[in-house]
């Protein structure tokens, strides 16, 4: 008897602690107390977003400008994922804002409690015609 409750006891506790690793592994923060950044910082970002984003064909065309604001996650190791668009202007100019978020290199990770963690980012990225 003692032997089956310190069994079940012991199952009990490491559903558990599965069930924590679990959260902590994809719970998504979006305050912490050491946010992402890009390598070098904001500037290296900017740097980035201009040298990579290429005005969509169409979208110039159509003289079409805006803001895009897309959201993504920085994850445990800095690779990012679940890219998204939060603003949308232009069907093209939301690809190319796709496309050039995914390609990023790993980000400098974000901590809560010490810890890295998942955490929630979102940037705009300008389309503006000359």
């Amino acid at each position: 008897m003692l032997l089956i409750l310190l069994t079940k006891r012991t199952i009990s506790q490491y559903c558990e602690l599965l069930e924590m690793i679990l959260q902590y592994l994809t719970r998504v923060y979006q305050v912490v107390e050491q946010q992402p950044s890009f390598p070098g910082r904001r500037e290296e970002l900017f740097k980035y977003l201009a040298y990579n984003v290429k005005y969509p064909i169409d979208a110039a065309k159509n003289k079409i400008e805006g803001r895009v604001l897309v959201t993504f996650v920085v994850e445990h190791d800095g690779s990012i994922s679940n890219v998204n668009v939060a603003n949308s202007v232009y069907p093209s100019l939301d690809k190319e804002s796709i496309r050039v978020v995914s390609g990023m290199p790993k980000w400098i990770l974000g901590k809560a409690n010490g810890k890295t963690v998942r955490v929630k980012y979102t940037i705009p990225i300008t389309f503006r015609l000359n």
